[in-house]
């Protein structure tokens, strides 16, 4: 399939700039997989959307405020570092700003100079290996003092609190970005949907920029996939496998969470307590295992998330409830509305 088979046309102003208040009042668009058919929901309204016995899994991996902006020990130049991957220790893959600049033994300082971060080596791509100094415990409680969100470039809008930008259950730290499906949830909403007999599972995903890289190739299948860490723990697996015995439904909440599981089950054949990493890369064709409906936000054009959710809804019906949510103007992207495929 070609790249351009995924394009579809979005008003600027319909990039969603800051969450929904509460979280829970995002607007919820249902799509059937069978027939294509769509209601319009909000998304406190899932309750009733569920069956008793349904199992939400969601990724419970939490964002690193991990940009970070200083400047450099020689020059007091301005600079930017943005943690993407530890490597091992106190050494991490790194986004560096200007990169051309920030060549190897270069050190970098951040907020009152307690933080500093050293240029060890710049891998192929680009992307720097840094070496962090620090005069805490944890490198983390620096990130806490010092660190910013990592924001998608669409979102211009400073945010007023770091929470916004982190799901109510998030737990594991290690995501670049957030599983933005999961902003939507409340503990009030969770609380609801357990009362009703819906569960709920957790896998972890440390979500990758990855995530926003373009498709450049005009052929799908000439782009290579980011690779990202996962784990599913012994009670998630029990019971994802607990509700399919009983004939229940899976359902994803996010496509980090969906990855997760379609990692799993295509690599053994099944969901078992299992850890790695995955660079799955799922588009029309791809014969899903392991889900039996998706909670997904809206996805940029020509990205391989709007790719996983064609191979999930059909590619028709995906272009088609793509093409009503803009012209409902619903919002979209990371703090946008949500959609509920099943």
């Amino acid at each position: 399939m070609k790249k351009s088979e995924f394009f579809y046309d979005l008003p600027k102003e319909l990039i969603a700039q800051e969450p929904a208040e509460p979280r829970d009042s995002a607007r919820l668009l249902c799509v059937e997989r069978k027939n294509g058919e769509i209601s319009h929901h909000i998304f406190n309204e899932l309750p009733k959307l569920l069956k008793k016995g349904d199992l939400l899994v969601v990724n419970n991996s939490k964002v690193l405020p991990a940009r970070l902006i200083g400047h450099k020990d020689e020059t007091g130049a301005v600079c930017e570092v943005l943690l993407l991957r530890q490597v091992k220790g106190d050494e991490w893959e790194c986004l560096a700003k200007p990169g051309k600049r920030l060549h190897k033994g270069t050190k970098v300082l951040f907020g009152d100079n307690t933080l500093t971060a050293e240029i060890i080596d710049t891998f192929e791509d680009g992307n720097k290996l840094v070496r962090f100094s620090y005069d805490t415990q944890t490198l983390y409680e620096k990130l806490d003092e010092f660190g910013k969100m990592p924001l998608p470039p669409y979102i211009q809008k400073q945010l007023e609190d770091n929470s916004q930008y982190q799901t109510v259950y998030a737990k594991e730290l290690g995501s670049a970005a957030a599983p933005t499906a999961g902003l939507h949830f409340t503990p009030q909403l969770m609380d609801t949907l357990r009362e009703s007999g819906i569960n709920f599972a957790e896998v972890t995903l440390h979500v990758g920029l990855g995530t926003f890289r373009p498709v450049k190739e005009d052929d799908i299948l000439d782009h290579k996939m980011h690779t990202e860490w996962y784990c599913i723990d012994e009670k998630t697996a029990n019971a994802i496998n607990e509700t399919k015995a009983n004939g229940g439904r899976v359902i994803a909440v996010g496509t980090t969470s969906c990855r997760t599981l379609e990692a799993a089950a295509t690599k053994y054949g099944c969901i078992k307590p299992c850890s790695g990493d995955t660079d799955i890369f799922i588009y029309p064709g791809y014969e899903y295992k392991a889900i039996d409906g998706l909670i997904t936000n809206f996805h940029l054009p020509e990205s391989t998330l709007i790719m996983l959710v064609s191979a999930f809804c059909g590619y028709d019906n995906t272009m088609n409830f793509y093409k009503k949510a803009v012209e409902e103007k619903y919002r979209f992207f990371s703090f946008g509305d949500a959609c509920f495929i099943i």
